[in-house]
């Protein structure tokens, strides 16, 4: 059995959740598709930050955005247009499972 840990090539899973203290972010190719409450079952695509751009992340203490993914212990910056929406930090990226991928809105 091959070790999955030691490809190290560029990253191919388009899917991520990104997790913040009270919300889950469902990223596909840097795009939110879906934000789920931690205390609700449910994905809601109401939430201001669906159809946004995962443009970067702000390190805590700082108001600046740094482009590229937010590692945990970063907050969130996604963009479109004028309105922004910077998200408390992150806790953990997670893959998300086939099942809750199904449920994404197909647009």
């Amino acid at each position: 059995m091959a070790n999955r840990t030691s490809y190290a090539g560029p990253e191919r899973r388009i899917h991520k959740v990104y997790v913040t203290r009270n919300t889950e972010y469902h990223v596909r190719e840097g795009m939110c598709v879906a934000v789920k409450s931690r205390q609700d079952s449910a994905l809601t695509t109401d939430h201001s930050a669906v159809k946004m751009k995962l443009e970067g992340h702000v390190k805590l203490g700082t108001l600046l955005p740094v482009a590229g993914p937010p590692k945990i212990g970063f907050r969130m910056y996604f963009a479109k247009g004028e309105d922004d929406v910077l998200t408390s930090p992150v806790i953990a990226i997670l893959r998300p499972a086939k099942k809750t991928v199904d449920q994404y809105p197909k647009d």
